[in-house]
């Protein structure tokens, strides 16, 4: 009952009962989708869905003369990654005489007062939140019992690092350093290389300047030299260049996607919304729903440096 006495009433809209306002503002252009330049997106029809990671084979081993062959039994599942759905929902009422009177129905209109923004404006801010909150472990992700990006994802015979040693600021050197990283160190289970390349950079707000002097240039940025700029020719050098996501809560952690997948937005309901009046108030009740969620599977998706300034 608590959405009926909180409806938009005459109160709330007490200017458009009125002639004489030259226009009603407040509603304003959104920002374009960002997360699905981050995210595979994947359908569902689970409530809870489950990766497995397997190990494969090793390396092959040396075969003496007549000796027998080594036999690498070790292949199978090493970790499960879960990914859970959530619930998105928003509604509003508006009273009966707050849609006669109002006198502004083209511009204020009662049947869509911004709630498909709202969706998909929370719908970037979980998705941010993967990156924003990637060196914290989360137990009901599972895994392999690290954080997304953390300096010690377990293989057979030691670890793998996907974070800059030294959280470094963006620039050229650790942007450099980025790339190469990707490509000498990630490995599979078993301890093999793989084809890992960094595609694209990510950025807050703040060091889209940083991004933009370090890769639109083709010799070498911040010097006189007329050396070439490295970046576009290092390790697969970025092929899909960089973009800013304006819902990064550092101003200062930076990301490298890699051609691997492993960062996932999986949507068990897409968003729909209904409309109807209540019969015993007469209020018009608007709500939306959704369901999905923001996930991984695979930390060689990314790598990442989280300095703090």
């Amino acid at each position: 009952m608590l959405f009926r006495s909180m409806a938009v009433n005459l109160s709330a809209i007490k200017d458009l009962l009125l002639p004489g306002l030259r226009g009603v503002e407040g509603k304003y252009e959104m920002i374009p989708s960002q997360y699905d330049k981050i995210f595979t997106k994947h359908d569902s029809r689970m409530a809870l869905e489950r990766t497995a990671e397997m190990r494969y084979l090793g390396l092959a081993q040396l075969k003496t003369e007549g000796g027998q062959t080594a036999f690498d039994n070790n292949a199978g599942e090493r970790y499960v990654y879960n990914q859970e759905h959530v619930e998105i929902g928003l509604g509003y009422a508006i009273t009966r005489k707050a849609i006669d009177d109002n006198l502004y129905k083209s511009q204020f209109t009662p049947s869509n007062l911004g709630l498909m923004e709202s969706f998909l404006q929370t719908k970037e801010i979980y998705g941010a939140n993967v990156l924003n909150t990637a060196t914290t472990y989360n137990a009901s992700v599972g895994g392999d019992g690290q954080a997304l990006v953390s300096t010690a994802h377990p293989i057979d015979g030691g670890t793998v690092s996907n974070q800059s040693s030294t959280n470094a600021d963006l620039n050229e050197a650790s942007l450099l350093n980025g790339q190469i990283s990707v490509r000498t160190n990630f490995r599979d289970q078993a301890g093999l290389k793989l084809f890992a390349r960094a595609r694209k950079l990510v950025v807050p707000t703040y060091l889209e300047p940083t991004a933009a002097r370090l890769m639109k240039t083709e010799l070498r940025p911040g010097t006189a030299d007329n050396d070439v700029n490295a970046i576009g020719y290092t390790a697969g050098g970025l092929p899909e260049g960089y973009i800013v996501n304006d819902y990064l809560t550092s101003q200062y952690a930076w990301f490298l996607l890699t051609n691997i997948d492993g960062l996932s937005y999986m949507e068990r309901i897409k968003y729909e919304s209904d409309m109807s009046v209540d019969f015993v108030t007469d209020n018009l009740l608007v709500k939306g729903y959704e369901r999905y969620s923001f996930g991984y599977y695979n930390w060689r998706s990314i790598w990442a440096s989280f300095p703090t300034s």
